[in-house]
C-alpha cells in the first residue's frame, strides 16, 4: 500500500533483487496514475488500487483486456489488504488512511511491514491488541523502530532500561528558535541526510516525526514514555540505541538507507544478503550526540504530552500536524504556524475533553472532526495562524 512514494518504491526496488523469494501480489497508490501504470507493467500484480477515487476510470481503461482486479478508494486499499493469498501487507501510505486497511490485514491473519506512523499513533490500543489475538507479526520499517527492533532481539525486556531514538536534527539543527519564523518551504525540504516525500520531510525538520516516533515506540515495544529518549545525531549512521540496566549500550549501525530496514522486515527471520551499499567505519565516520532543544523543537514536548494523554490526544496531535503540514507545502502557512496550531488544537480539548478508551469509529470521528478544525482555522487566520 502506497507503492508510488518513496518507502513504496524502494520496497520494490527490495523486492526486484529476490524475484525467486518475493511475489507481489497487488500494488495501490494515491494518485500517481503513471508511476502506478509502470509498476503494474514490471511486477505484473493481480490486483491493482488507487486512492483518488476519480482516477478509477482512467486506470481500469488503461489496464483493459488485462486480467488485473481493479479497485479504488480506502474500501479498495482493504479489500487489497485481506486477499487470500497474500503473506504480508507492506502499509506505506501517507497518514490515518492507513488504519483500516491495515486493521483489516491483521484481521485476516497478514504480517505487517509498518512504515505509516499514523496507524500506531491514532489507533495503537487498537491495533496492538489486534496483532496478539490475530497472532501476527508488526515489523517496523522506520529506521529507528527497525534499529530497536533488532537490538532489542533475544533480550529479556527487565534487562532493558530506555529506548534511545536518534534524529538528524534536520535542517534547522544549529538554528535560533526565532530564525525560524522565516524559513522557505524550499529550506524545509532540504534534508541533510535523507530523500523523503513532502510530509515526513516537514515533519523531519519541525522534529513531529520523531514525537510521532516516540509514541510508535510505546506500542510497538511496550514501553512507557519514561524510559523513551530522543537524541539529536547529525550523521544518522546510528539509527539508534538501547541503554542497559548494567551500563551497557546497544547501537545499530547503518548507511541512510532505507532499504535495510525494508528487507530486514520482509525477509524477518532470515537475514538475506544485498548489493545495496554498505557502511565502512574506515572511511572517517564520525559520531555525535545531542540532546535535543525543547525551544527549538517543541514538536517532541507536545508528543510525549499527547502520548502520555493517551486516548485520542494523539489522534488529536496527528490530525492537527497533518492537515498544518499539508497547508504549509501548499504555501497557506507560515513554518512556525504548524506548532502553534498543534499546540492550539491540544490546548483545546484539554480544555472540553476528549475520549480515554476510544474505539475505532470514535478515533476516526475525532480526526476528521480535528481536521476540519485546523482547516478552518487556517482559513479564518490566514497564512500567519499567531496565537
Amino acid at each position: 500500500m502506497g507503492s508510488t512514494g518513496s518507502i513504496g518504491r524502494q520496497t520494490l526496488e527490495v523486492v526486484s533483487q529476490f524475484p525467486e523469494r518475493f511475489e507481489v501480489v497487488a500494488l495501490s497508490a494515491g494518485s500517481n496514475l503513471k508511476l502506478l501504470l509502470e509498476q503494474i507493467a514490471a511486477f505484473k500484480p493481480k490486483y491493482v488500487a488507487i486512492g483518488a477515487e476519480e482516477l478509477y476510470p482512467d486506470l481500469k481503461s488503461s489496464l483493459s483486456g488485462n486480467a488485473i482486479t481493479v479497485l479504488a478508494g480506502v474500501s479498495g486499499l482493504t479489500e487489497l489488504a485481506v486477499i487470500p493469498e497474500v503473506d504480508m501487507v507492506l502499509t506505506a501510505v501517507v497518514g490515518s488512511v492507513g488504519i483500516r486497511p491495515t486493521l483489516a490485514a491483521i484481521e485476516a491473519g497478514k504480517d505487517i511491514a509498518l512504515a505509516n506512523k499514523e496507524t500506531l499513533v491514532a489507533a495503537g490500543s487498537i491495533i496492538i491488541p489486534a496483532v496478539k489475538k490475530n497472532h501476527v507479526r508488526l515489523l517496523p520499517v522506520d529506521s529507528e523502530h527497525c534499529a530497536i527492533f533488532q537490538c532489542l532481539e533475544g533480550r529479556i525486556p527487565s534487562q532493558v532500561e530506555r529506548l534511545i531514538l536518534t534524529a538528524s536534527g534536520g535542517p534547522f539543527r544549529g538554528y535560533r528558535p526565532e530564525e525560524l519564523e522565516q524559513v522557505t518551504l524550499e529550506q524545509a525540504l532540504n534534508h541533510p541526510n535523507w530523500h523523503m516525500g513532502g510530509k515526513i520531510t516537514i515533519d523531519s525538520a519541525t522534529m513531529f516525526n520523531k514525537g510521532l516516533e516516540v509514541i510508535e515506540a510505546h506500542w510497538l515495544f511496550d514501553m512507557p514514555f519514561d524510559r523513551i529518549d530522543t537524541v539529536i545525531h547529525p550523521e544518522s549512521v546510528v539509527h539508534s540505541m538501547i541503554d542497559l540496566i548494567d551500563g551497557s549500550t546497544i547501537a545499530q549501525f547503518g548507511p541512510c538507507d532505507m532499504r535495510l530496514p525494508i528487507q530486514i522486515a520482509l525477509a524477518y527471520p532470515e537475514r538475506l544478503a544485498s548489493r545495496f551499499p554498505k557502511l565502512d567505519m574506515t572511511t572517517n565516520v564520525q559520531l555525535h550526540f545531542y540532546p535535543v532543544d525543547p525551544l527549538l523543537f517543541p514538536a517532541v514536548k507536545l508528543a510525549y504530552e499527547a502520548g502520555r494523554a493517551g486516548g485520542t490526544m494523539p489522534v488529536i496531535l496527528n490530525a492537527a500536524n497533518e492537515v498544518a503540514v499539508w497547508a504549509f507545502l501548499a504555501g497557506k502557512i507560515k513554518f512556525t504556524a504548524i506548532i502553534r496550531i498543534v499546540s492550539e488544537l491540544m490546548g483545546y480539548y484539554q480544555k472540553v475533553g476528549f475520549s480515554v478508551d476510544p474505539n475505532i469509529e470514535e478515533i476516526f470521528a475525532i480526526d476528521l472532526e480535528v481536521r476540519e478544525r485546523v482547516s478552518q482555522l487556517i482559513q479564518q487566520r490566514g497564512s500567519d495562524c499567531g496565537l
